[in-house]
C-alpha cells in the first residue's frame, strides 16, 4: 500500500483561491513600494553559513535551517569530535550553507558585493520566501514570505518618517483600517540599561523586554533575573512597564528618565522628530504610538524600531516590523553605511484580512466566461468566440468535453463563473450565442458578429 503523502510541519500548500488572495496583497505592497521609489532585487534562497550566523542573536541562530554538505559530509569530522556528540562542533564541519532567515542580512551582503554598481542612497524592495526552524502555530510558519523595503546610504530621519507613511499607505490600500505602528529606539533602550546599571546586559535586557506581551511583566522580570540582571536594576526599570499618556507626554517622561545618558537622550530626540513630523503630515488610517518595551530582540538594530499591530480585537502577533541598523554592512567590511528598513508579514496580513472579510468580493473570479460544449461543431464555434474574448482581456474558456449539461453547469458554479455561454444547433443556424447570467438567472442573445456588445456588459 502506497504511503500517504505529507508535507513538513510549518509549511503549506496553497489553493488557487489562496494564491489569488496572496497575490492581491503582494500587488498592493509592490505598487506602494514602487510609488515610494523603491527598486526590486532578489537574492539566493540560501547563503553561506558565515553570512547568516551571529547576526540575529543566540535565539535567531538556533532557528536557522542548515544545509548538509553534498557527498560524504561526515568524512571531515574527526573521531574525537564525532564521539563528543556536540552538534555545534560538528555543524561547521558538515554544513557550509543555510537557508536565509530573513531578507535584511542577505541585503546587507548584496550591498557590500555590489557597492560599485549602486547609487546611494539605495532604496530597494524584495519579496521572497524565508525559512525559520520555529515551532509552528497560528500565524507562525517555518516557510513564509517577507516583503521588505530598505534604504541604505542615508542617516536622515526623513527615511523613518517615509516608512511610517509607507505602512499607512499599504494598509489603507488593503482597507485594513486601525493598525497601530509602534515605535521605539534602541538608543533609548541602551540609555535605560545604562541608567539602571545594566549596561553590560543590554542584549539580555532587550530580549527579555521584547517578550512583555507574551509572558507578562513578572515573566520578563524573572527572565532578567535569570540572565544576571540585578533586582535593583529591574526595580529601576519598573516604570517602563506602566508608561502612559500621549506620545509627547511619554517622550517628556523618557527625557527626564534619561537625562544622565547621552545616548538615551539622543534616542528620545530622534523619536520626537519622527513623531512631530508625522503629526504635521498626518496619516490616512493608521495610528503611530510609542512603545518603550518594544525591542524586537535583534542585535543589528541601532536606532528606530518599528512594529505593526493588527486592529483592535484581532488576536494576531505583529504584521510588520523593522528598524535602523547603522552598522550592519560593517559586518561585511563596508563601514559608515547607515540603513533602515521595514518588513510586511504577508501570511499574518492574509489571516487578518480573511478574519475581517476584507478581500474584494470578486477576487476568486478566475474565470469570467465559460462556454458549454454541445459537440464538435458547437465547440469549434465556441472556441472562436473565446479567442475573440481573450484578445479583449476577458478570462474565458470552453468546457473540454461534451459532458452532460448538469456536470458543466456544476463546474461553472464551482469556479464561481458569472456568465455561461450556450451555442447549440439553433445558435449555429442563427449565428448567435446565448449568455446566461448565473447570479440573476437571466438570459440574453447576442450576434456572433457583434461580440463587443456582450463585452461592454462585463
Amino acid at each position: 500500500m502506497a504511503q500517504k503523502p505529507s508535507i513538513p510541519k510549518g509549511t503549506r500548500d496553497f489553493t488557487p483561491s489562496e494564491v489569488v488572495k496572496r497575490n492581491y496583497i503582494f500587488d498592493s505592497i509592490k505598487k506602494n513600494f514602487q510609488t515610494f521609489g523603491f527598486q526590486p532585487i532578489e537574492t539566493p534562497s540560501f547563503e553561506n553559513s558565515d553570512t547568516l550566523m551571529g547576526k540575529y542573536g543566540d535565539e535567531g541562530d538556533r532557528l536557522i535551517f542548515k544545509i548538509l554538505n553534498s557527498g560524504d559530509y561526515l568524512n571531515k569530522v574527526d573521531d574525537v569530535t564525532y564521539a563528543a556528540k556536540n552538534s555545534n562542533a560538528i555543524t561547521s564541519k558538515i554544513s557550509e550553507k543555510a537557508l536565509r532567515y530573513d531578507l535584511t542580512v542577505p541585503f546587507a551582503r548584496y550591498v557590500v558585493m555590489h557597492q560599485n554598481e549602486i547609487d546611494f542612497p539605495f532604496k530597494r524592495y524584495q519579496i521572497q520566501p524565508v525559512w525559520r526552524a520555529d515551532r509552528p502555530q497560528k500565524g507562525r510558519f517555518r516557510e513564509f514570505y517577507q516583503c521588505d523595503a530598505d534604504v541604505v546610504g542615508s542617516d536622515s530621519l526623513l527615511q523613518e518618517v517615509e516608512f511610517v507613511q509607507l505602512y499607512d499607505a499599504v494598509f489603507s490600500d488593503l482597507k485594513l483600517d486601525g493598525v497601530t505602528i509602534k515605535m521605539n529606539n534602541r538608543k533609548i533602550l541602551a540609555g535605560i540599561a545604562e541608567v539602571i546599571g545594566a549596561k553590560d546586559n543590554l542584549i539580555d535586557f532587550t530580549v527579555a523586554l521584547d517578550k512583555l506581551d507574551k509572558i507578562g511583566e513578572e515573566g520578563v522580570k524573572k527572565e532578567m533575573l535569570e540572565k544576571g540582571i540585578s533586582e535593583a536594576s529591574i526595580e529601576k526599570a519598573s516604570p517602563l512597564f506602566s508608561l502612559k499618556g500621549t506620545n509627547l507626554e511619554q517622550l517628556d517622561a523618557l527625557e527626564l528618565l534619561l537625562a544622565t545618558s547621552e545616548e538615551g537622550a539622543k534616542g528620545v530626540q530622534e523619536l520626537r522628530f519622527i513623531m512631530e513630523t508625522i503629526s504635521e503630515l498626518g496619516l490616512q488610517t493608521a495610528t503611530l504610538a510609542i512603545d518603550v518595551t518594544l525591542a524586537r530582540g535583534l542585535n543589528y538594530y541601532t536606532g528606530a524600531i518599528f512594529e505593526v499591530g493588527a486592529p483592535e480585537g484581532v488576536k494576531m502577533g505583529s504584521i510588520g516590523g523593522g528598524g535602523r541598523y547603522d552598522d550592519l554592512t560593517g559586518i561585511f567590511g563596508l563601514k559608515d553605511v547607515s540603513g533602515v528598513g521595514i518588513s510586511f508579514g504577508l501570511d499574518r496580513i492574509y489571516l487578518v484580512l480573511e478574519e475581517l472579510n476584507l478581500f474584494p468580493e470578486a477576487i476568486d473570479q478566475s474565470l469570467q466566461v465559460l462556454c458549454v460544449n454541445f459537440g464538435d461543431q458547437e465547440a469549434l464555434t465556441a472556441l472562436k468566440l473565446v479567442t475573440k474574448l481573450r484578445k479583449q482581456g476577458v478570462k474565458a474558456d470552453v468546457y473540454p468535453n461534451s459532458a452532460k449539461m448538469q456536470k458543466q453547469m456544476k463546474y461553472a458554479n464551482n469556479r464561481n463563473v458569472p456568465f455561461v455561454i450556450l451555442i447549440g444547433d439553433e445558435e449555429l443556424a442563427n449565428n448567435s450565442f446565448v449568455v446566461k447570467n448565473m447570479k440573476e438567472g437571466s438570459q440574453e442573445t447576442y450576434s456572433l458578429d457583434k461580440v463587443e456588445e456582450f463585452i461592454k456588459k462585463l
